[in-house]
């Protein structure tokens, strides 16, 4: 049991382990066919714990060379007390760490739930100093070889800062959309939208998974789609179990992860 506990605070939650995914997605460009996109999510960054989760994932994102490295959200931790303003601050830290993955095509993030309930403008704005780009219900256009996709981003869901009909206007109708938003189960709303891929954080993946049991905690809007690959009425959605942790320094049975998409379009029926 002591071999356990140790394992799961000392070992498990610093250790990223790489996930790869093939996703076909009908509208995507043939001539964009093998696009990569690295994706992290979850840092709560702190200088004892998540900092090393981190770090580790830096060399390994970037020996995977992906063409564009997505951020899904909740950079700092909200400390559940009155001081919510100073908990922002590690966004700096933060930031300066995950600039250091390097992508072509950028790297582009979203802010979390901790992120909005802390100070979202000082989050954006670390972010924005180190070359992070932050969609804030917004989309652009991500361009190749006279071929094009749009990357897409709400503000948080659960703060209620997500307004998807501006995020969405004035695209393209016939346009492959892939959207960052940092909590999963609002994929169930997303399908009503032309959108086909989302990417979301947010579960931690339950942190501590227990055999025949399961997670052992879920926050609100990440209870259904918990962690993997899901398809909800055509919409593909990814969950990414995350980086670091909340509340405690601990994960069983779900070790933090760096995903790699290979993103290719789908064969016609």
């Amino acid at each position: 049991m002591v071999g356990l506990g140790a394992d799961a605070t000392l070992i498990a939650p610093n250790r990223p382990r790489i996930v790869r995914k093939e996703i076909a997605l009908r509208r995507w460009p043939s001539r964009l066919d093998g696009f990569t996109i690295a994706m992290v999510s979850d840092f709560h960054y702190d200088p004892y714990f998540s900092i090393h989760p981190i770090r580790a994932s830096i060399g390994m994102v970037n020996d995977l060379h992906p063409e564009l490295i997505v951020l899904t959200g909740d950079f700092v931790s909200d400390p559940l007390s009155r001081h919510k303003a100073e908990a922002a601050l590690a966004a700096e830290p933060c930031a300066q760490l995950l600039r250091q993955m390097h992508a072509p095509y950028g790297l582009w993030a979203v802010l979390g739930n901790h992120d909005a309930v802390t100070d979202p403008r000082r989050v954006t704005n670390s972010l924005l100093a180190e070359g992070i780009q932050v969609l804030n219900n917004r989309s652009v256009p991500v361009e190749r070889d006279g071929a094009r996709f749009w990357l897409a981003g709400v503000d948080d869901v659960l703060e209620g800062r997500a307004d998807l009909d501006a995020t969405l206007r004035n695209l393209p109708a016939n346009e492959c959309v892939v959207l960052l938003a940092h909590e999963p189960d609002f994929a169930d709303y997303v399908a009503g939208y032309p959108v086909d891929l989302q990417l979301s954080g947010h579960s931690h993946g339950g942190q501590v998974r227990l055999p025949l049991v399961g997670p052992v905690w879920l926050p609100a809007l990440a209870r259904k789609y918990i962690w993997g690959l899901y398809d909800i009425r055509g919409l593909t959605l990814y969950t990414n179990p995350g980086l670091g942790t909340v509340n405690v320094p601990v994960r069983l049975n779900c070790p933090p992860e760096i995903t790699l998409f290979t993103l290719r379009r789908a064969a016609s029926s």
